[in-house]
């Protein structure tokens, strides 16, 4: 089996008086996509927040490469090999593509300018805009910049929320082409992803959240397979 790079036991998190995650409980393995599915609410994006230190857990633990970093600071554990590209793409309007970059770049797991090329390769209408402000970019460029400045730090372990959220279809697949080869090339991803289809086809194995707590949990396939799922997040009201 391969190596845990990402494991979370038992975790729980509150918004003041909301009890947003109860209890979840996953992981990830060297060389593996795993996405996350549920509806809007279900904890989604709250458990990648709390796995990169954006949110503190009220109980439980996360484990980075058999280091606890359950309350370490967001800069730490970018340090320790986990890159987060969160939902809205949060790009620096103001900087250059190049800068934007650069910003992903600082733990220097790798070079820089192999960082960048890497970048590049795998986003080639970047290169042409590398001196253009981020703001100025289409979304699909934009999530195209997101995601690339994560990739700076030459992370372990990539958490990616809602990557094709408000691109054209054709965009869609392109992002979902690009996540596929960012994980050939050696990454560990964890997906959330509202189009379920693109996810389970893309993963290798899956987590259903709902209301805050793990509900079901499999090989990608087989949850691609089960009624539940398919009633519930792939539009088969017949559940066949």
């Amino acid at each position: 089996m391969s190596e845990t790079l990402l494991a979370v036991e038992s975790l729980d998190v509150h918004y003041g008086a909301i009890h947003a995650l109860r209890g979840v409980s996953f992981e990830a393995r060297a060389g593996e996509i795993v996405t996350l599915i549920g509806s809007n609410g279900a904890g989604k994006s709250t458990l990648l927040r709390a796995i990169s230190g954006l949110v503190r857990p009220s109980a439980g633990r996360v484990l980075l490469r058999g280091s606890d970093s359950t309350r370490a600071a967001p800069e730490a554990i970018v340090a320790l090999g986990c890159s987060h590209v969160p939902e809205g793409r949060r790009i620096f309007a103001n900087l250059t593509v190049r800068e934007n970059l650069q910003m992903g770049a600082w733990p220097r797991r790798i070079p820089e300018d192999e960082g960048l090329e890497r970048v590049l390769g795998l986003f080639p209408r970047l290169r042409e805009r590398l001196g253009q402000a981020g703001g100025t970019l289409s979304g699909g460029e934009q999530q195209m910049l997101a995601i690339g400045r994560a990739l700076m730090a030459a992370p372990a372990v990539l958490l990616l929320d809602e990557p094709s959220l408000g691109l054209a279809p054709l965009l869609v697949r392109q992002i979902f082409e690009i996540v596929h080869e960012i994980n050939a090339q050696g990454t560990t991803v964890v997906l959330v992803e509202q189009n379920a289809h693109q996810a389970l086809r893309l993963a290798h194995r899956a987590y259903v959240l709902e209301t805050g707590a793990l509900a079901l949990s499999g090989e990608a396939a087989e949850l691609a397979r089960d009624p539940r799922v398919r009633r519930a997040y792939l539009g088969d009201a017949g559940g066949e």
